[in-house]
């Protein structure tokens, strides 16, 4: 399934196939959800069913799966919060889903387990296979819920949902604004943490919580070492979270951004996109670039060839790149889509004038 990618973009999914006889060549397969916004698609390789996030605006967030890989797709009864609930830090507006971040499946030895993060910052989880979802109360009734926030949205969300490839039961989720939360327990119990971030925007930076991950992942080949494209930088940790290392990049452009990817054979490798700032979300100098770090952020490398270096105004969303092997992807706000075979040494436009695009994942 390398030879695939879900694109989620704001008048619909689009799914593209590699073919040729080098295996460069990506071109549209098939177009679903027309004219709708659709903020994530993921393939379950576990039961092979694409998943998908649909932003209706006055419905809110919705949810539809396909078997048969995108043949016919059904709708399943969203995630939704119990009566009455309301929503932190001022619990006063009514608790409601108005937006689905990401769908995360489940560890390999639980089969019908999946996870969806959503706006007001909730984290549901199924255990039928996205039948029906449940609110997992431990984490949206912690008692440091009263410092979560919404910063570029009205209220707080869970956009990073990440499961241990060696232990299901180790989850971390981030909560933006709230900062990072893990159990070891399936969701039974949470812990923040956040030390070693920096939140500038906070009366005490340093605080516990009220920090804002923009995506949080952990390296495929050691999962014990976390990364996050930060609000306030470019973070890492070698522990599980219990000790955070700013590893942005002094007097240059890695430091702010939204978007992260991580190579799987080398836990140093990982890839940003970076912005000036969360003022002016434009790229560095409006020259559209990837930073690639191969030593665990202790230096980057500044990649460029083959993107507009004059007037791009192109942002790159939180999941709009992915990395698998050589190969690395990412989607703009502008609607163009860009590729890389040798792991962003060089790049090449495979098509203009998309949507606005929300999530990039290989299948």
């Amino acid at each position: 399934m390398r030879d695939k990618l879900l694109v989620g973009t704001r008048k619909g999914l689009l799914i593209l196939n590699r073919n040729g006889a080098a295996r460069t060549e990506w071109a549209i397969e098939s177009a679903h959800f027309e004219g709708i916004p659709v903020p994530y698609a993921v393939h379950d390789p576990r039961s092979d069913t694409l998943w998908v996030s649909l932003d209706h605006g006055h419905w809110g967030g919705k949810l539809h799966r396909s078997r048969d890989l995108g043949a016919s797709w059904e709708e399943v009864e969203a995630p939704k919060y119990p009566e009455g609930d309301t929503v932190p830090p001022d619990f006063t507006a009514p608790a409601a889903t108005s937006y689905i971040w990401l769908i995360e499946p489940g560890g390999a030895d639980e089969p019908n387990r999946l996870y969806v993060g959503t706006e007001p910052g909730g984290l549901f989880v199924s255990n039928d296979g996205g039948d029906s979802f449940q609110l997992m109360e431990t984490l949206w009734y912690h008692p440091t819920n009263k410092h979560w926030f919404g910063a570029g949205r009205d209220h707080p969300g869970c956009c990073s949902i990440v499961v241990d490839p060696r232990d299901s039961r180790h989850l971390i989720a981030g909560i933006s604004v709230g900062g990072v939360y893990v159990s070891h327990d399936a969701g039974e119990t949470w812990e923040a943490r956040n030390r070693g971030l920096y939140a500038d925007y906070l009366p005490d930076p340093h605080h516990d919580y009220g920090h804002d991950p923009h995506i949080i992942l952990a390296s495929p080949s050691n999962p014990d070492v976390l990364w996050q494209q930060n609000h306030c930088g470019i973070y890492r940790s070698e522990n599980g979270g219990l000790q955070w290392q700013d590893i942005s990049e002094n007097d240059g452009p890695a430091g702010f951004g939204f978007a992260l990817a991580l190579d799987a054979e080398d836990e140093r490798v990982a890839w940003v996109a970076p912005a000036v700032s969360a003022e002016y979300r434009v790229p560095v100098d409006r020259a559209l670039r990837i930073c690639r770090t191969e030593d665990g952020g202790r230096t980057w490398q500044d990649l460029r060839q083959g993107l507009p270096q004059k007037n791009a105004y192109d942002l790159i969303f939180r999941h709009a790149m992915d990395a698998r092997g050589d190969s690395l992807v990412f989607g703009t706000t502008a609607g163009n889509f860009y590729v890389s075979d040798d792991r962003g040494d060089h790049w090449r436009c495979l098509a203009h004038n998309l949507a606005v695009i929300y999530s990039v994942r290989f299948m």
